[in-house]
């Protein structure tokens, strides 16, 4: 099939915007008699407040207002488990609990009267591991729950897996743990909450959820005593996200409640440290797996059991056992299956989605004892992966129905590009090769009763179009691809379409940003959008032209006959001359897209999504025996993404997601010491910077799924999923140790070869 704008490499629409200074970023953005909004956190990770006194801020000159707990309804919360007060007022559970917050005309007078405020603590004890968290002497941080462990049966059994374990010529037991990493959005996290006259709430928001977050401050406002009000969500370029505005936060409310107290545009954009400490990383995890195959290679069970640290309060992120479930389940031919997840409340950071959605620490565990199995059942990791790679038409032990799948062509092409036969376990005690593979959502995942996306078209009488969205681009290029997917159907420029995502007053309803939907559902929603703008303007043109309907074809912009090309007219002028008869003519579509998955059932299973999307990683390194330190020397990522819509952006979304999976890999961590963040800035948490950038291979494997918009899947997350686990089987092939404990660093090799060599203690 021939296409003209589907399969193009075009640039971001937004990239003229971004790269010469005008994209309004929630910093850039001013309003007249804007005030500036503060918050004073927490000083102890786990105390009571014995009194706030907020005197001497309230006296200080050009403070507008100040406000605490009381000025909320005393039993508001917020968060998925509705536990999360926007600011406490009896007691504290983490350093960045919020006490109080004050707004003034400028932020250097509300940061002056944040430090004025005198607050008295009881210092009580804290709890700062989930494992210690479990146990019976334990502080509990919720007395009302009775216990730190969250009262969620995240519980998955599938088949028999004392059966699959006697059936098993080979079995492998490890202990894998991960780190809090965090997203490094370049733009922080902020907002400004503005009431008009009749108290309806206009917000400006960088959030990933903007219809979602909607319903959750329509929810505020009735709770604060402003019913049937209005409340308005504004998207501002969003300078990052990764998961991190998944969900709303207690910066939000604050800076509703301060506009509500001042009548006047309120703006809370955090500093570079609050960033650190104050938004929510992805969690860290201890998985415990096991699993076995028979002398052959065939898989006969999977077995894993996690702690996750859930941190003071219950976000969105704790929500991640659910999507671990997925490749604990799915990632290759796996008969029987057993996963048990507990999320403890601790007295640090409460966590949030990021990229990945848990799937990351997952795929970790089963990536790298996967290999662990392969060594002892004496089969190159290679030929295991092929043996019991996923294949088209099955449906997996949790219930997924597997429509398109490349994961053969993946692993074949990354051991070809990597030279595997050759190279492995050849490296002479230095250099080794590894892999890793992935399984995704491609098609949608029902999280939420909906997993729908509303759009809107309008054709002018010029031939061009407006495309109203309800979906978000977060700098993945949403609006690009949607733009090419009407383009395509409608057979005219890119260049005349115009995609409008950010404003809830004009905007269809949409789940937001996760999972990797957007292409596959906003796409389709767009897609059979523009069908029904399509059917209208050939009809119109079939009258024009005086030929059957079904003999009209569009290209760039022209309608002419499929059987007498000659007979042709530019669409603009078949609409200005439709527009002009009796009657007149207005080109305008809706439709409103829901895939056919499903929300998994009391037992977890179920078909999450209505594709799903593969991919392998393959990764050379080099470990320098004297330092520790890792060599990158070459990275492919190869990935069965249905039909690449824009390859240009799909390469960067695998280049990005690559690169953060490296970091993960090797270098980034989030360093909490009894609560209290130790490396809040970018000189000390390490993330990659560009002189550390390594060139990633990137293969694109076409499977042509027919359920996605001209054939795509979503390819959002899966980037960074194997990337871990890929590194941590090729640093083991090339020194025979293996890291079980993310980060990989420097310190952790030289102590593990240390051990290996029987020079130092044992762990």
């Amino acid at each position: 099939m021939t296409f003209n704008a589907v399969g193009q490499k075009i640039p971001k629409k937004d990239a003229p915007l971004k790269v010469t200074g005008q994209a309004l970023y929630i910093d850039d953005l001013e309003l007249p008699g804007m005030l500036y909004g503060k918050i004073l956190f927490s000083k102890y990770p786990h105390a009571r407040i014995l009194n706030i006194d907020t005197s001497k801020a309230e006296r200080l000159p050009g403070v507008k207002a100040v406000v605490t707990a009381k000025d909320f309804p005393p039993n508001f919360r917020i968060g998925f488990m509705k536990d999360n007060p926007p600011l406490k007022g009896n007691k504290v559970l983490s350093t960045r609990d919020e006490i109080a917050a004050v707004c003034a005309i400028s932020p250097e007078i509300a940061e002056e009267a944040c430090e004025l405020i005198d607050v008295d603590y009881e210092v009580l004890p804290g709890v700062f591991d989930p494992i210690t968290a479990m146990r019976e002497d334990a502080p509990i941080l919720h007395e009302e729950l009775g216990s730190n462990v969250l009262k969620l049966p995240w519980k998955l059994v599938c088949g028999d897996v004392e059966k699959g374990k006697s059936e098993s010529k080979y079995i492998v037991e490890d202990t894998f743990t991960t780190q809090w990493v965090t997203h490094c959005c370049m733009a922080t996290s902020g907002c400004i909450a503005h009431f008009d006259i009749n108290n309806n709430l206009t917000l400006y928001s960088n959030t990933q959820i903007p219809s979602l977050a909607q319903n959750d401050f329509l929810e505020a406002l009735n709770a604060l005593g402003l019913k049937n009000r209005r409340v308005r969500i504004i998207q501002v370029t969003i300078g990052g996200a990764f998961g991190s505005k998944l969900d709303t936060y207690p910066y939000e409310y604050i800076a509703i409640l301060l506009a509500l107290k001042t009548r006047k545009p309120v703006k809370i954009v955090f500093s570079r440290d609050e960033e650190f400490f104050a938004t929510s990383p992805r969690q860290c995890t201890i998985t415990k797996i096991s699993q076995g195959c028979t002398k052959e290679g065939k898989l006969t069970f999977r077995e894993v059991e996690m702690i996750l640290d859930n941190g003071a309060y219950t976000s969105w992120g704790a929500t991640t056992p659910s999507v671990m479930m997925m490749p604990i389940s799915s990632l290759y031919r796996v008969p029987n299956v057993k996963y048990e997840a507990k999320c403890v409340y601790t007295n640090n950071t409460y966590c949030q989605a990021m990229r990945g959605y848990g799937n990351p620490q997952a795929t970790f565990a089963i990536e790298s004892s996967l290999d662990h199995l392969a060594e002892v059942s004496g089969i190159d990791p290679y030929d295991l992966r092929m043996i019991n790679a996923n294949q088209p038409g099955e449906i997996t032990p949790q219930g997924f129905k597997i429509t398109t799948c490349g994961l053969k062509e993946c692993l074949e092409e990354v051991a070809k590009r990597l030279n595997w036969r050759e190279k492995r376990g050849k490296g002479g005690g230095k250099r080794g090769v590894g892999m890793a593979s992935l399984i995704h959502v491609g098609g949608g995942a029902r999280v939420y009763k909906s997993d729908g996306c509303g759009t809107i078209i309008k054709m002018d009488d010029f031939g061009k179009v407006d495309v109203f969205t309800g979906a978000t681009d977060i700098g993945q290029g949403a609006d690009t691809v949607i733009a090419q997917i009407v383009a395509e159907e409608l057979g005219i420029p890119v260049e005349d379409v115009n995609v409008i995502h950010n404003d809830t007053d004009v905007c269809p309803w949409d789940v937001g940003v996760h999972a990797s939907r957007t292409t596959f559902v906003a796409g389709n929603s767009a897609l059979y959008a523009a069908r029904k703008i399509k059917a209208r303007l050939t009809e119109i043109v079939s009258k024009i032209l005086e030929i059957p309907q079904e003999d009209v074809e569009i290209r760039n912009g022209i309608a002419f006959s499929k059987s007498d090309p000659q007979k042709s007219i530019p669409v603009a002028r078949a609409i200005r001359r439709a527009h002009f008869t009796t009657g007149g003519s207005m080109l305008m579509a809706e439709h409103f897209y829901d895939p056919n998955n499903e929300n998994l059932g009391k037992d977890f299973k179920g078909n999450l999504s209505t594709a799903y999307t593969y991919g392998t990683h393959g990764v050379e390194v080099e470990v320098d025996t004297e330092t520790g330190k890792v060599k990158i020397l070459k990275y492919v990522a190869a990935h069965d993404i249905g039909r690449a819509i824009n390859p240009l952006l799909l390469e960067g979304q695998i280049e990005g997601g690559a690169l953060m999976g490296i970091g993960f890999a090797l270098s980034e961590r989030l360093i909490y010491q009894n609560g209290y963040l130790k490396n809040g800035n970018f000189l000390d948490y390490k993330i990659l910077t560009v002189r550390d950038a390594v060139p990633v291979e990137t293969v694109i494997i076409e499977t042509d799924e027919k359920e996605g918009p001209y054939g795509a899947k979503g390819i959002g997350e899966p980037g960074l999923v194997p990337s871990a686990p890929a590194i941590a089987n090729a640093i083991y092939d090339a020194i025979g140790v293996r890291i079980k404990d993310l980060p990989i660093t420097p310190e952790k090799i030289l102590k593990a070869l240390k051990e290996k060599a029987g020079t130092g203690n044992k762990a």
